[in-house]
């Protein structure tokens, strides 16, 4: 069975993927060749695995095999494969995402920014809008939402809940111990950079902000997550 571990970059999932480590014993494997993000912290701190063989073998397998990505839902994905879909604000998303990318030249925030909410990719991650209707529509019992904030404030809750209805065989780890955001940023402090909601409130650049509600597929995310209005002001938040 393959339960994909999904969400646009920067909303979390690194964070999903320790949580379910700690909390269930289990490890996350990737879509992708190479996983940046385990070489960068480590694999065990992450939860790493290599696939255990081709898609189609481990879809097939008794055996639970989690695999991240921040790829649109494309052909890969079965529409009977289950999913944790995790969502977050597609403004702070896009800014933590332009932060990281610009980690050598932090003059190159504004442009790796615009880049990214104007990007029109039909495969791969593209735009932040594009990728979250891509797993969320049409809805589906078995691609269960699970929102950063949620995750952020009570994880544990937040992940047996999904558990419980995605992969009720596995049972969570009692005495399991989640580390704090503070001692992730011990780790890395330019990956687990503020960790908070809203960081688009002060990062986010009025005319940027406006770029970002000009992507019709930005507008339709946000509605249907109850991310704001396109009527938002940004001179006035």
């Amino acid at each position: 069975m393959i339960v994909w571990v999904s969400s646009f970059p920067r909303s979390g999932n690194t964070f999903l993927r320790i949580v379910l480590n700690r909390l269930y014993g289990v490890r996350t494997s990737v879509v992708y060749d190479i996983d940046g993000v385990a070489e960068r912290l480590g694999a065990d701190l992450v939860g790493f695995t290599e696939r255990s063989g081709a898609l189609e073998a481990m879809r097939k397998s008794d055996e639970v095999h989690l695999v991240k990505t921040h790829r649109q839902r494309d052909d890969q994905v079965d529409e009977t494969d289950k999913a944790i879909c995790l969502v977050r604000d597609g403004r702070d998303a896009l800014v933590s995402w332009a932060r990281m990318a610009s980690e050598a030249d932090a003059t190159r925030f504004e442009t790796e920014l615009t880049a990214m909410i104007t990007r029109r990719d039909r495969v791969g991650t593209g735009s932040w809008g594009r990728n979250v209707l891509s797993w969320l529509r049409p809805p589906s019992p078995h691609r269960v939402v699970l929102r950063y904030e949620a995750l952020a404030q009570e994880p544990r809750v937040a992940v047996e809940g999904l558990m419980a209805t995605l992969v009720p065989q596995l049972r969570p780890v009692a005495d399991a111990r989640i580390p704090s955001f503070a001692e992730l940023q011990q780790t890395d402090d330019l990956f687990f950079r503020r960790g908070l909601t809203g960081t688009h409130r002060d990062e986010l650049p009025d005319e940027l902000h406006r770029l970002f509600w000009a992507q019709p597929d930005n507008v339709a995310a946000m509605r249907l997550l109850g991310y704001g209005t396109r009527t938002d002001d940004p001179s006035g938040r």
